[in-house]
């Protein structure tokens, strides 16, 4: 593909009762991003993810990465049709169990699939971590499955390890980690540690001299893995192919409704925004019940923490003349799965019942919060100063 900084952009949905497709479109560039989930009694996790395929496959598009969430140990049988599926993945996936109570597992998959340009893979220790794609504007860094060779290794240790993981994966292809936008950070039995491995992010970001730059949007979750490891990470950079001609405006976004999570020791932006020629795309980090001080509100109180949580996005995303009809994929965590019902009833009743979202049950970084959500939102017009 000729590289060339793009101008023009649009927005496509589909969806249908188990899939959510969002193709953004940027001259002869299409990239998918795609939500599924099972819908009907019976369906199985191939299903779901034969479904999936088929969309990429009809788009001629390339797989940039996956997660799946909420997957509970497989049968046999199971295991065999999803290898019948995938044979032997090439792209970086992330497989999540569940992470807070052992009930009924939620889950989904997410897909981000490119068409249009050539995707390259990152290796680290013979296996797939990342991949790399450029529209012109733009290179971009996609990485997933990140985690310690050694499980056995002291926790803080192990995400020590995941962040210099991270650097090394950019680095492997000519970027740095002040490229980093978004990352996400899922930690088995959260509640044990999350103290602890935020002293060893803000160490390593102090280190890489990150506070004198963008902060990445982040979510800090709770979620175990197959290989046992005490934290597994997804991450994402971009790298202006010009950046003396500020085509690209990278910048953290606040919360109207929050303070800055840097306030209690959390170390991530609320949001990040990136504005490109033709298009802004905001990724928003988890957020939940969090009074303005940094206190957890509405406690013991589901429904009351859902309200509070959704409005707070809500404020995060008209700061940015957006809403919920530019959400391109969310991801909402529940600390009881059997609360789930909750969440539906909420968005039946404020009419949004149709968000490209998967929901898992995971707990949340604090024993007090039950619920959380991020999102990306995607909107194909020019840059708005975030000043006002």
């Amino acid at each position: 593909m000729k590289e060339s900084c793009h101008v023009t952009a649009s927005l496509k949905r589909t969806v249908s009762p188990a899939l959510h497709t969002v193709t953004l479109s940027r001259n002869e560039l299409d990239e998918l991003f795609i939500t599924a989930v099972p819908h009907r009694d019976g369906e199985t996790f191939s299903d779901m993810f034969e479904a999936a395929m088929r969309v990429v496959n009809d788009a001629g598009a390339t797989m940039v990465g996956q997660d799946v969430f909420g997957l509970p140990a497989l049968e046999e049988a199971e295991t065999q049709a999803l290898h019948d599926v995938f044979g032997e993945p090439d792209w970086p996936v992330t497989w999540l169990r569940e992470g807070a109570s052992a009930g009924e597992a939620l889950t989904g998959t997410q897909i981000r699939a490119i068409a249009g340009t050539e995707v390259e893979r990152i290796h680290i220790d013979g296996r797939v971590v990342g991949s790399v794609f450029s529209d012109g504007c733009a290179r971009y860094a996609r990485l997933a499955d990140l985690r310690s060779a050694d499980s056995s290794a002291p926790r803080a240790q192990q995400a020590r390890e995941t962040f210099e993981m991270m650097e090394s994966a950019f680095q492997a292809v000519g970027m740095e980690f002040s490229d980093c936008v978004r990352t996400w950070l899922y930690l088995d039995n959260i509640l044990d540690w999350y103290d602890r491995f935020n002293e060893v992010r803000s160490a390593f970001f102090r280190e890489r001299n990150v506070f004198d730059g963008l902060v990445p949007a982040s979510t800090g979750i709770g979620g175990s893995n197959a290989a046992g490891s005490a934290v597994i990470a997804n991450a994402i950079a971009i790298q202006p192919i010009d950046p003396a001609a500020g085509h690209i405006k990278v910048f953290p976004v606040p919360s109207p409704l929050q303070c800055p999570a840097l306030e209690y020791g959390s170390s991530f932006s609320r949001a990040v925004e990136v504005a490109f020629p033709g298009h802004r795309h905001l990724m928003v980090s988890g957020t939940a019940g969090i009074e303005p001080g940094g206190k957890t509100a509405c406690l013991g109180d589901t429904l009351g923490q859902i309200d509070l949580t959704m409005k707070v996005v809500a404020g995060i995303l008209e700061s940015r003349k957006m809403d919920w009809s530019d959400v391109t994929r969310a991801i909402a965590y529940i600390k009881d799965g059997a609360e789930a019902p909750l969440f539906t009833r909420w968005l039946a009743d404020n009419s949004l019942p149709s968000l490209p979202m998967v929901t898992a049950e995971n707990d949340i970084c604090r024993s007090d919060l039950l619920f959380e959500i991020e999102v990306d939102a995607i909107q194909a017009d020019g840059y708005i100063d975030p000043q006002g």
